[in-house]
């Protein structure tokens, strides 16, 4: 399969992953902001070619089996089989589309490398983004902003619904306006994909949840008492991921056992939750996240119990814990998804709509098993470019 370009240069993309890291943190009630042309404004005045062949995701991403299924039954097809060639390319410019970004929320290095990725894509297929929304978790505040985002008339809309059932409405009016849906992560209740929507695009979270598991397991030397705490909303990945986990340590570790396990609506709530477990349990061994957010606060609660022994595997590399598996932390690997070509293949999808090609109801890439042996590598191969000093320095 042939390499996409790259819109911008590595060193221009470490600066803007964190310009918007900064923005997105200040950012306390947003709900449509205007999109971040600030990169491709750059990649144009340091002479890119910025439309330059086929668009594909990474061929460098392992060719690992995708075990994930779809909430509906379906069966993934590899983000990796997909393309949009450069006469496609040039028939989906003449159309001056525009888009709209819904997500669910935003300020991690996985969304901001998901949200830059589209930004890119669609700029190379001569799509204008219109708009960015983050509902901060909160469906109530998703409804409003897809109906605040409606009314910019979008020819497409790519999203993450927070919750399929409540939000549901709120794409159906969407529909309904003559709008081309692609859903990450999880669709929306009722709606059907190749007629109300073009597909999901997903990281292969049972996958990951699996690759979480492998990893407890070998640093446990496959044995020990765990703790799990899962995402308790109506949300597609977070509860594969955490079903996957379940299922592998029963199918694979025996002497492996969950003895307790938390919920939590709040990604901010996950030292709340250990803390409990480790009061109530002292003797655990080591507690499972559903992504890095959360495995951070997991990271607080077993420091103020003075448990730096405990371990600690999530899915999703971000900046900390990142951080912690490259110096021997608590969080000692990851399950990680690919968020930046996810967002490529999210907007290869909006091109298929446009072009009336047909397209698989559900996409995932594959999972990437990260430990500290290959934890720079595997940052460089998620986001495309170095990891942070901050991670390198955690290395030495």
């Amino acid at each position: 399969m042939l390499m996409k370009k790259r819109i911008i240069a590595p060193a221009l993309v470490v600066l803007l992953l964190s310009a918007m890291l900064l923005t997105a943190c200040g950012q306390n009630d947003t709900t449509t902001v205007a999109p971040n042309t600030t990169g491709n404004e750059n990649a144009a005045s340091a002479g890119k070619d910025i439309v330059s062949g086929p668009i594909t995701i990474n061929p460098n991403i392992p060719d690992t089996e995708v075990m994930d299924i779809g909430p509906n039954g379906e069966k993934a097809v590899s983000a990796k089989d997909l393309i949009l060639t450069e006469e496609e390319i040039a028939k989906i410019k003449e159309g001056k589309y525009t888009a709209a970004i819904v997500m669910h929320y935003s300020g991690t290095d996985y969304m901001n490398a998901a949200v830059q990725a589209m930004q890119e894509t669609f700029e190379q297929m001569g799509i204008k983004v219109v708009a960015v929304t983050d509902a901060q978790f909160k469906a109530e505040k998703q409804v409003n902003d897809i109906e605040t985002v409606l009314a910019k008339k979008p020819d497409i809309m790519v999203s993450v619904p927070v919750d399929s059932v409540s939000t549901a409405p709120a794409y159906k009016k969407a529909v309904a306006q003559g709008v081309k849906l692609v859903f990450m992560d999880g669709g929306a209740d009722g709606l059907v994909a190749g007629k109300d929507y073009i597909s999901i695009v997903s990281g292969d979270n049972y996958g990951n949840g699996a690759v979480a598991a492998d990893i407890m397991a070998e640093k446990l030397g496959g044995k020990g008492k765990v703790g799990l705490v899962f995402h308790d909303v109506n949300f597609f990945v977070t509860t594969n991921r955490s079903d996957a986990f379940k299922a592998r340590i029963k199918e694979k570790y025996p002497e492996i056992e969950i003895v307790t396990q938390g919920g939590i609506t709040d990604a901010n709530k996950g030292e709340e939750v250990a803390s409990a477990m480790l009061t109530r349990h002292p003797d655990l061994d080591g507690i499972f996240a559903p992504w890095d957010v959360p495995a951070e606060g997991v990271m607080s609660a077993a420091r103020v119990a003075g448990r730096n022994d405990l371990i600690v595997t999530t899915v999703d590399l971000g900046t900390n814990v990142a951080i912690s598996i490259a110096s021997d932390g608590i969080v000692q690997g990851v399950g990680a998804q690919l968020p930046y070509d996810q967002g490529v293949a999210q907007s290869i999808l909006a091109g298929y709509a446009i072009l009336g090609k047909e397209a698989p109801a559900y996409v995932a890439s594959p999972a990437v098993k990260v430990t500290k042996e290959n934890v720079l590598d595997a940052w460089k191969l998620i986001y495309g470019v170095d990891a942070p000093a901050t991670v390198q320095d955690a290395m030495k």
